[in-house]
């Protein structure tokens, strides 16, 4: 018996039943692709952002400043940077190495003054290091080594009514626990992808920052970060059975410091049992589509048993007929879901004010990121959970007697 024939017939006579129920499964897998997406945007802005500005792939500290960070412990410095960066580039799968000094300051702006934090900077490497390109950088210039320049947040150039070309005085503690002023010309404002960097950050040339700390050729931290693919973890590792200096460094992979990677892995194993949901809501749509067709077509049932079919051609016809839809369903939802996913990759979604005081290094806008193993896996899990919960009302059609089937009509 051609059982395939008839599902395609019976897929195309019940056309309603057959539309609801891809609709169904369309639905179901363009909002778990969309998921999957958002969920990756996500945690490739968290990976990036911890990256470049927090934690680097690999920090290295001097090995009390952490157990000492609170009280601001500038005198825990790291001496020999030349030397250090040297080994650091040596080791297989470092790509670039950022020296800096990240220090609190105020800004004294006429009468009023503002809570800032400055970071040292080579600026002569650190393009390679992060993009101070027109999307960061979209008013004026690097600062030039050697002078006294700055590049300013543009929220925290707002809050203090200056902008390119104006001065500010600073205002912080030294390495030697002394208190020194200093004063910057702005030559660039920039738009950080963290709304709290642009609220109060600043960069300066490191080499002024280190004169302006009492801190000749020294930094708070050597920011590392490695190749695409790199194992971080092993990286760290190695730089510490290896780097000269490493009794007096503490060496830490990203991962181990930053609290807010975690809690995205703990996101994504709640985004599973969401996409779970998902289908499970759209699981009961063709549960109750297929339990309404036997009803429909109890007398045809009544027919093909009498005709002789037997219960297990039953149960494979009624099989046949969802996964069909199914297939359709999925293929369609996982096209939109790529469609869409493709031109918010493009757009990004703003969340604008709503990441203020979010202290999160999540950017304000994020692009979702497609991921083809999500995808091609999102299409398959489709596919058998649709097909899969028709057979229970098939079996349920597959026991009933012919005569009570012609009886119920």
């Amino acid at each position: 018996m051609k059982l395939r024939s008839i599902a395609y017939r019976n897929i195309y006579r019940n056309r309603r039943r057959s539309i609801l129920s891809a609709t169904a499964i369309m639905v179901a897998a363009m909002s778990i692709v969309l998921l999957f997406s958002f969920l990756g945007g996500m945690k490739a802005d968290l990976t990036y952002n911890l990256q470049t500005y927090s934690t680097g792939a690999v920090r290295i500290r001097h090995k009390d400043f952490s157990k000492y960070e609170r009280l601001n412990p500038m005198h825990l410095t790291i001496t020999d940077v030349d030397q250090l960066r040297d080994e650091l580039l040596s080791e297989a799968g470092v790509s670039v190495v950022s020296p800096r000094i990240s220090f609190p300051a105020r800004i004294y702006k006429g009468e009023e003054n503002y809570n800032a934090m400055g970071v040292g900077l080579d600026f002569s490497t650190e393009a390679e290091y992060q993009d101070l390109g027109p999307d960061i950088l979209q008013k004026g210039r690097l600062p030039e080594s050697g002078k006294n320049e700055a590049l300013i947040g543009y929220k925290l150039a707002e809050k203090a009514g200056v902008g390119i070309g104006d001065k500010i005085t600073l205002l912080s503690s030294t390495a030697s626990r002394g208190t020194n002023a200093i004063t910057f010309q702005i030559t660039g404002l920039v738009v950080f992808p963290l709304s709290g960097m642009s609220e109060m950050t600043f960069y300066a040339p490191l080499d002024r920052v280190q004169h302006f700390l009492k801190m000749p050729g020294q930094v708070l931290e050597m920011l590392v970060k490695c190749d695409e693919d790199t194992d971080t973890a092993a990286v760290a590792s190695a730089l510490q059975k290896n780097l000269s200096a490493a009794a007096d460094l503490e060496i830490i992979n990203w991962q181990d410091i930053s609290t807010s990677y975690s809690f995205i892995e703990m996101a994504s194993a709640i985004y599973n049992l969401f996409a779970l949901f998902f289908f499970f809501l759209a699981s009961t749509v063709i549960l109750n589509t297929t339990i309404m067709v036997i009803f429909e077509r109890m007398r045809e049932i009544g027919t093909l048993s009498a005709m002789g079919m037997y219960g297990k051609d039953l149960v494979r016809l009624f099989f046949l007929e969802s996964m069909y839809i199914a297939i359709i369903g999925s293929v369609l939802g996982v096209i939109l879901g790529v469609v869409i996913t493709q031109i918010l990759s493009v757009t990004g979604i703003n969340f604008g004010s709503a990441m203020d005081g979010v202290d999160m290094e999540i950017s304000s806008v994020l692009h979702p990121e497609l991921s083809l193993k999500s995808t091609v896996l999102v299409f398959f899990y489709s596919v058998i959970m649709a097909s899969v919960v028709s057979i229970f009302p098939s079996r349920k059609a597959s026991r009933i007697e012919p005569v009570e089937a012609l009886r119920a009509i």
